[in-house]
């Protein structure tokens, strides 16, 4: 999911996007309720782009604050419902204590099944592929050859490779595009685009999403036909 619109939210009520965001976060508890009573087994959230640090100081700052928050708040009650969480992005970016109470969620829900988390924080796609690109070479050292790079070898280093490639992208806000957002495991994804502002979400605009992604004929490539004679 891209949450976007928080700060439309705040200001169509005369309010900080300070607000917005603080509105937004409790948005994120809805969408986990609704994943946990659906039996969603994995849910990625943007929550902070690698692009996202060049907005004003004092929004980012308070961003930060809201997400130590919920890192402080929050975890132990996931971790008791079974959510294994998971931070994927730029780490470094982030302040030793936000990294150091990263580390502790991880660590903390990394048995949990019911669950996975992806918290996409100071993420990009395009980042995400180079970062593959890098670790690929520094494992493979001197034997790699043009050859040897697959789209196999490559997507073992991709953030989420051992979890399924997204089924559906949900995203908020109004704006039809997905912003840098998990470019290489889309491929095949669904996308589904509402207007509805992020901290406006609720359980039936969950709900009608996956009612619309339902009904979708997922072809991989292929065309209708080929479908129909495949033998379940």
């Amino acid at each position: 999911i891209i949450m976007d619109g928080n700060g439309r939210w705040a200001e169509q009520r005369g309010s900080s996007r300070s607000v917005g965001h603080r509105a937004g976060a409790k948005a994120v508890q809805c969408v986990i309720e609704f994943c946990l009573e659906s039996k969603i087994e994995c849910l990625t959230l943007f929550a902070f782009s690698s692009e996202n640090w060049k907005r004003p100081e004092e929004e980012v700052s308070t961003l930060m604050k809201l997400f130590l928050r919920m890192l402080n708040t929050e975890i132990e009650e996931l971790n008791r419902r079974g959510v294994c969480i998971r931070f994927i992005g730029q780490r470094s970016d982030f302040a030793e204590e936000i990294r150091l109470k990263m580390h502790w969620a991880e660590t903390l829900t990394a048995g949990n099944s019911v669950l996975h988390l992806n918290i996409a924080g100071s993420y990009g796609g395009r980042w995400d592929i180079v970062n593959a690109c890098r670790q690929l070479v520094a494992s493979e050292g001197p034997d790699l050859t043009p050859e040897r790079i697959t789209e196999s070898s490559l997507g073992r280093h991709m953030a989420l490779a051992d979890q399924p490639e997204p089924d559906l992208l949900i995203r908020t806000g109004g704006d039809c595009r997905i912003s840098n957002f998990l470019l290489w495991q889309s491929a095949y994804t669904e996308f589904w685009f509402t207007p509805v502002l992020w901290p406006d979400i609720n359980k039936t605009i969950l709900q009608t999403a996956i009612l619309d992604f339902a009904s979708r004929e997922r072809r991989f490539g292929l065309i209708s036909e080929q479908l129909r004679s495949v033998v379940p």
